[in-house]
């Protein structure tokens, strides 16, 4: 039977995160909203509309919520010609591809930012499928990018894994029904991915590949 390895893209396969903070601390004070930098990290993951939400409240004018997302677009543009991959992040997922794992993404991103982060990664070859932000009504924590990555794939949620960087993942990994590897590389520290659901941990995507035999990957 097959198998599905789903992967989040940003801060888990393309080292983006800190660049999606800059952005966002950028596009909230240009429209006069003071949102400290740990915040938003804690919030990147999210989709648009979503962070927004949870950084502002319900309280916020929401009139404000679409030329922040276009201001947070522009200046995250700047960077996405050269947007830095992982290391092995692309061998990983030729490795798990040869293996015989389905990988599919499952990201908050679409269009051009989706085309930039594949390009960074460089592994066309391996990627099966894609649940893009084009794809759901609700992103992460909600189960729905996970569950349509696995409609993607034809696999059922106990013949998946899942491997993501921020709290959101874990969640919506765990909600789908999938089992969970976190990676520390987008900042977010490991107890905080465990009581989010993580089952095991690892620095990277070349700390997962060096390990792989021994992690959730290898045991099924």
């Amino acid at each position: 039977m097959d198998r599905a390895a789903v992967f989040d893209v940003d801060g888990t396969l393309v080292d983006t995160n800190h660049l999606h903070v800059v952005a966002w601390w950028e596009a909230f004070r240009q429209v006069g909203c003071t949102v400290p930098m740990h915040a938003v990290h804690r919030a990147i993951g999210l989709g648009s509309e979503d962070l927004i939400a949870h950084l502002l409240g319900d309280g916020r004018k929401k009139e404000q919520d679409a030329e922040l997302s276009a201001a947070h677009k522009t200046l995250y543009g700047q960077y996405v010609d050269r947007l830095p991959a992982l290391h092995d992040a692309g061998r990983l997922l030729r490795c798990l591809d040869h293996e015989g794992w389905k990988v599919v993404l499952a990201t908050s991103a679409s269009g051009p930012e989706l085309s930039a982060l594949r390009r960074a990664i460089g592994a066309e070859d391996a990627i099966a499928a894609t649940a893009s932000a084009d794809d759901v009504e609700q992103g992460k924590p909600a189960p729905e990018p996970v569950e349509r990555a696995l409609e993607l794939a034809g696999v059922p949620a106990d013949r998946a894994v899942l491997v993501g960087d921020t709290v959101w993942d874990m969640r919506a990994g765990s909600r789908a029904g999938v089992r969970c590897v976190g990676v520390l590389c987008g900042g977010i520290p490991r107890g905080d991915l465990e009581e989010a659901g993580a089952s095991a941990v690892y620095d990277d995507p070349a700390h997962l590949l060096a390990c792989l035999a021994d992690s959730p990957f290898g045991e099924r």
